[in-house]
């Protein structure tokens, strides 16, 4: 298994639409970069954020989640609270391979603020817009921006392909498209 690089991820972009918007070369002119880089991809978030809050004093409960622990913001720009968090999700539509995962992780330049983002792998066959859990960990406000770059997604070919994957196996969140909340499987 080995790391893809810039020209793997246009040939995949190209062929078979698996980032779609596709911005060929990294974009950093007034802007947090975003776009293909040498090893991965950074991707971008929407104008739609979903900020935790405790107004209610509801319970953050994935078994059973109440839409009353947030707000929805739709904004060029998301102010986090202090120690909260928002969920957004991408500009970009991945289609991952039979035979690829991928790893996101967080860009230097919101990490060096005090805000991580947070997102599970990309499993072999899942589609959809990725829902990112943005946190700030930090007492203070934090900013973060829409259409900019916000993590980087690095993708990982596997030598064979695996025996079930995220389709196969038909996952709850497949084909998602707005900000998917927690859900349980039926």
């Amino acid at each position: 298994m080995g790391i893809k690089s810039d020209r793997w991820i246009k040939k995949m972009a190209k062929d078979h639409k698996m980032i779609d918007p596709f911005t060929d070369k990294q974009t950093t002119q007034g802007a947090i970069s975003y776009g293909v880089s040498s090893y991965g991809y950074d991707i971008r978030v929407t104008d739609e954020f979903k900020v935790f809050t405790d107004v209610f004093n509801t319970v953050v409960d994935p078994k059973s989640f109440n839409e009353k622990s947030f707000v929805t913001i739709v904004d060029k720009e998301c102010i986090i609270p202090p120690n909260s968090f928002a969920l957004a999700r991408t500009v970009e539509y991945f289609k991952i391979p039979k035979n690829v995962i991928t790893v996101c992780l967080g860009k230097s330049t919101y990490a060096r603020c005090g805000i991580i983002v947070n997102v599970t792998p990309f499993e072999p066959e899942w589609e959809g817009h990725v829902t990112l859990e943005i946190s700030n960990t930090t007492p203070l406000p934090a900013k973060i921006y829409a259409n900019e770059g916000i993590a980087q997604v690095l993708f990982f070919e596997g030598d064979d392909q695996c025996e079930v994957t995220y389709a196969d196996k038909k996952g709850k969140y497949q084909n998602q498209t707005g900000i998917t909340l927690p859900r349980m499987k039926d």
